[in-house]
């Protein structure tokens, strides 16, 4: 079979794939299951190979990419446009087939198991940090329904809680005591968990090359390299800086139409942890970034006077991406131009 081009719509276990020839038009389709779908490309000439950027997609890009192919994974959206009549599994391999030898289709890169793993964690203290939240909080609705308000944060609650547990005055009944000692235990050991992750974060920071030239970026910690790192690799899938900040939703969404342009509120597209890192790494430079003796210290100044700080924030988060793109790209340290001129020589 002369194919060229293979589209192929992943589930769990079956997966249904067309394959096209030099001409785009079909010349095979199958229904395989994983085992056959293994053999069936690594028994196959070099070819382009489109899949949905989906659960279990990156996995089958990495083993056919050791058979030679050329894997493209794109977003189920880009895809979408291209299904013709109604939905199913094949229908849906050929729209696949086709959009993927558009030369203008956006491709999401391929991430190694090492980028997997440092996301997986990533993952799993996010999910954690976010049931901490919600331990907190219900802790503190228990002793509101009882008289006994608490300011909010972890630090307010953690000074008053033992006061309040301690205290056989206070109204508390006996049973939701015992309730809320037992939140306050599960309470510490999601700290526990997440101190763990996070020092596991840090140590790849330490070590890894690309995440050392991020942190040297202001606004950029350990998190926010190793999470830039885990979802971009190197920002070879982005041909400039702008292209990453737009991909991560920090630019305006446009509703256009006639000549006139209409901008909105931040497109919100990409990858929403790092894009929330990247705007709280923002927050911070503003907070606490020594304007006189950085280059972004006047920019950000002039830029306070006009425009609110929500938007000020986004500004510097979009100019923290574009800057670590060329971070990654040029393999070099980032060096502030006004900090370098000033330093002796």
């Amino acid at each position: 079979m002369d194919i060229k081009t293979l589209g192929i719509d992943v589930g769990k276990t079956w997966f249904h794939l067309i394959g096209c020839n030099r001409a785009g038009k079909p010349v095979a389709k199958h229904k395989f299951n994983r085992g056959q779908l293994v053999q069936f490309v690594a028994n196959l000439p070099v070819c382009r190979i489109g899949m949905e950027a989906c659960p279990g997609a990156q996995h089958l890009a990495r083993v056919f990419q050791r058979h030679g192919h050329d894997v493209r994974l794109m977003a189920p959206k880009f895809i979408k446009p291209y299904l013709k009549s109604h939905k199913n599994d094949f229908n849906d391999a050929e729209a696949i087939a086709e959009a993927v030898e558009r030369p203008t289709m956006r491709f999401v890169s391929v991430r190694s198991n090492e980028q997997m793993d440092l996301q997986a964690v990533h993952r799993i203290r996010e999910r954690l940090v976010g049931e901490r939240t919600a331990v907190i909080n219900q802790i503190r609705a228990f002793l509101i329904e009882y008289g006994l308000p608490v300011k909010e944060g972890r630090a307010s609650l953690r000074r008053d809680l033992p006061g309040i547990l301690e205290d056989a005055e206070n109204g508390l009944s006996p049973r939701m005591r015992q309730l809320i000692a037992s939140l306050r235990e599960h309470w510490h050991a999601l700290e526990a968990l997440v101190a763990q992750h996070t020092r596991e974060i840090e140590l790849v920071a330490k070590r890894h090359d690309d995440c050392r030239r991020l942190v040297t970026v202001p606004g950029i910690g350990p998190l926010g390299a190793t999470a830039l790192v885990a979802a971009v690799g190197n920002g070879a899938a982005f041909k400039k800086g702008r292209e990453l900040a737009a991909w991560l939703g920090l630019v305006p969404r446009q509703h256009s139409t006639g000549g006139k342009p209409t901008l909105l509120g931040i497109s919100k597209h990409g990858n929403r942890y790092v894009r929330m890192l990247l705007i709280h790494g923002a927050r911070s430079c503003l907070k606490s970034l020594n304007r006189e003796n950085h280059e972004l210290g006047l920019w950000m100044t002039q830029l306070e006077e006009r425009s609110h700080r929500n938007v000020v924030a986004v500004a510097l988060a979009n100019k923290l991406a574009r800057i670590a793109w060329a971070v990654l790209a040029r393999h070099e340290v980032y060096r502030s131009s006004t900090a370098a001129a000033a330093s002796p020589r």
